[in-house]
């Protein structure tokens, strides 16, 4: 992965709440959490839809 950029999401306490316990239980902070839902997200897209093209933004 090269450049990182900056998300930011706004949600309600309780759905914050559950994803920081998801996170700990699975041994992440909520970054890795959120991270690893997005990629795991898109892994699935593209399995079904195949690869999204990559776009060089420089």
């Amino acid at each position: 992965m090269g450049k990182t950029t900056h998300l930011s999401i706004r949600t309600d306490k309780t759905l914050h709440d559950k994803l920081q316990y998801a996170a700990a239980y699975e041994g992440r902070s909520m970054s890795g959490q959120i991270m690893y839902l997005i990629q795991t997200c898109i892994r699935e897209f593209e399995k079904e839809h195949g690869p999204i093209p990559a776009e060089d933004n420089q």
